[in-house]
């Protein structure tokens, strides 16, 4: 009888040990990762924090004064709004331009491409990612100028049309960007449709649904994760970005990237550059706050 009583409380004991090991094993393999980002991008976040509060970039000989100035810096200079909604105005425009372009072409890659042909359609995807960001920048001032490829293949078709240049344009800045971050939403909506069950799309055919309803109600709700996560991958970036807009834009792309990279490299205004950082950091963590009450809602009601 006593070693009957021994038995479960053996059992009991070694059952509670394998869930301390599993947290320490868990704990032993999110340690290097963890420890990795808190030195990486933790602590120069948190530098960078108490730089926004400083009256003067804290090198040399100088007392460090604590103020409040640099975070009131878009009601003393009101055409920092106006930079700011530049920024947003071109991630919206990326964004959207990306999903119209992405959304199909994954559904494309993931539904209707099989074997070498789908691996050769994934490399060009992926190629802008093997090439340096400042060449493939540069390469579009020689596509989108006066005489570069876009004008003279347009003077081959029509002879007689007038020159035509998009760099330091608008439209320029988008265009390097969607080129730029489009991967991203193609990989993302990938993930989505190549997980959409062929019996639900056989269901609705079988019922007599067309290919429009069979997209609105099947397709596009499902892959609406994807296109969620592609659409944060590239809005964060994109309204930070900096060398694109310098580049493509010239004197029309002045961004809230661009005045953060000058604060920090010419005026040598660490503090101001950092509060505009975290400023647009706030307001990025504002427009997810609100979206993600509105998105789930629309999915459910989807």
């Amino acid at each position: 009888m006593q070693l009957e009583a021994n038995v479960p409380r053996a059992e009991a004991s070694s059952s509670r040990q394998i869930p301390a090991r599993r947290r320490w094993t868990t704990a032993a393999l999110l340690a290097p990762a963890y420890g990795w980002l808190t030195l990486a991008v933790f602590l120069p976040l948190s530098a960078m924090l108490f730089f926004s509060f400083l009256k003067a970039a804290p090198f040399g000989a100088r007392p460090l004064q604590l103020t409040l100035d640099n975070y009131l810096a878009f009601i003393r200079r009101p055409y920092l709004v106006g930079v700011a909604w530049t920024s947003i105005e071109i991630g919206l425009w990326t964004t959207g331009l990306s999903a119209l372009i992405g959304l199909p072409a994954a559904i494309a890659l993931a539904r209707a491409t099989r074997g070498r042909s789908q691996q050769v359609l994934f490399l060009l995807v992926v190629l802008p990612f093997w090439t340096n960001g400042l060449v493939r920048v540069f390469s579009w001032t020689m596509v989108l100028r006066e005489g570069g490829v876009l004008d003279y293949a347009l003077h081959l078709v029509a002879p007689t049309a007038p020159p035509v240049s998009l760099l330091y344009s608008f439209p320029a800045i988008v265009i390097g960007l969607v080129h730029a971050y489009l991967p991203y939403m193609i990989l993302t909506c990938y993930l989505s449709a190549a997980a959409i069950d062929e019996a639900h799309i056989e269901a609705a055919r079988s019922l007599g649904a067309r290919t429009p309803v069979i997209f609105a109600k099947i397709v596009l709700p499902l892959c609406l994760p994807g296109l969620i996560s592609g659409s944060i991958l590239i809005f964060v970036p994109v309204i930070g970005s900096f060398m694109e807009p310098r580049i493509l834009g010239g004197r029309v792309g002045v961004t809230m990237g661009t005045m953060i990279e000058d604060q920090f490299v010419q005026a040598f205004n660490w503090p101001l550059g950092a509060a505009l950082a975290f400023t647009m950091l706030g307001v990025v963590l504002v427009i997810f706050a609100v979206s993600s009450r509105v998105l789930p809602a629309r999915v459910i009601a989807q």
